[in-house]
């Protein structure tokens, strides 16, 4: 059993254990209503056993909440699956994908980052993330729990703060004027930019439109140490573990690395960006 598949395990475990306490139900409690034995509560909820569809069900009637079936059965069809197309995994809702994410974000302490079409996550202010996700709900047809999903993308962002991850992130200059918000939050999360830029956890690179590049920059990616690339497309999210896949994005992350400034030059670029919009 893969890692990623035990550790995506106990997360849907740690929400079944949610649900059920915020039910007000004990172990006990809750094996009568589903007509399970004690033992089965108890490794659905530690990761020891893969609830299947039919179980979800049950808990999701046993909780009272017939409605959370949809996004545990989102949660299990992700358990192991490299290319998590966009629609499926929404059918759990925005806080099941985003809680994924940020389960591999605590085990990685090194990240290196690109992206060419909007600010990443990882630095997003509520506002910009609240319309970010909004609009890739639209795009997909699934708009409920978007504050649950920015919720849980801003409890990532704790780790910026802390002394034992680093971040290496690189933002083509265009994603600082895509207008997929109000002005007035692009200014502010420009802004937030800015002041993210000074921080010792973070290298922040941004890629001049006019820079010459070794290779054309393409979809967002994110590497976590030495062992998973998380890259996206319009459909589909794919997780890549295999050390030749590894090394590819780490070859591209270095080639677009050459054409990207830092400090000062990277804080002009910003700014610029800032002063553009015009909110009169």
């Amino acid at each position: 059993m893969s890692t990623d598949f035990q550790q995506a395990r106990i997360a849907l475990g740690a929400r079944l254990r949610e649900l059920r306490t915020e039910a007000q139900l004990t172990v006990r409690g809750m094996g009568e209503r589903c007509a399970w034995a004690p033992s089965k509560i108890s490794k659905l909820e530690n990761g020891k056993q893969t609830a299947t569809a039919a179980d979800l069900d049950t808990w999701a009637q046993g909780v009272g909440r017939p409605e959370a079936a949809a996004e545990l059965k989102g949660r299990l069809a992700g358990l192991e699956s490299t290319y998590r197309s966009w629609r499926r995994q929404l059918v759990g809702g925005h806080r099941a994908v985003q809680d994924a994410i940020g389960a591999q974000h605590e085990k990685t302490t090194s990240f290196r980052g690109f992206t060419g079409s909007v600010v990443p996550g990882i630095f997003q202010t509520a506002e910009y993330a609240r319309s970010v996700l909004s609009r890739y709900a639209e795009l997909h047809g699934a708009v409920r729990d978007i504050e649950d999903g920015v919720r849980s993308r801003m409890r990532r962002q704790e780790g910026l703060y802390g002394s034992g991850k680093k971040y290496q992130v690189l933002i083509w200059e265009a994603a600082l004027h895509v207008r997929i918000c109000p002005p007035a939050v692009l200014m502010a999360q420009l802004d937030r930019l800015m002041s993210i830029n000074g921080l010792d956890t973070v290298s922040l690179g941004i890629i001049p439109l006019a820079a010459p590049v070794k290779i054309a920059t393409g979809d967002d990616f994110w590497i976590h140490d030495h062992r998973l690339v998380v890259a996206e497309t319009w459909h589909t999210e794919m997780w890549l573990d295999a050390a030749d896949e590894v090394t590819l994005y780490l070859k591209v992350w270095d080639a677009l690395n050459e054409a990207a400034v830092y400090g000062q030059r990277a804080h002009r670029l910003i700014a610029r960006a800032r002063a553009s919009l015009d909110l009169s």
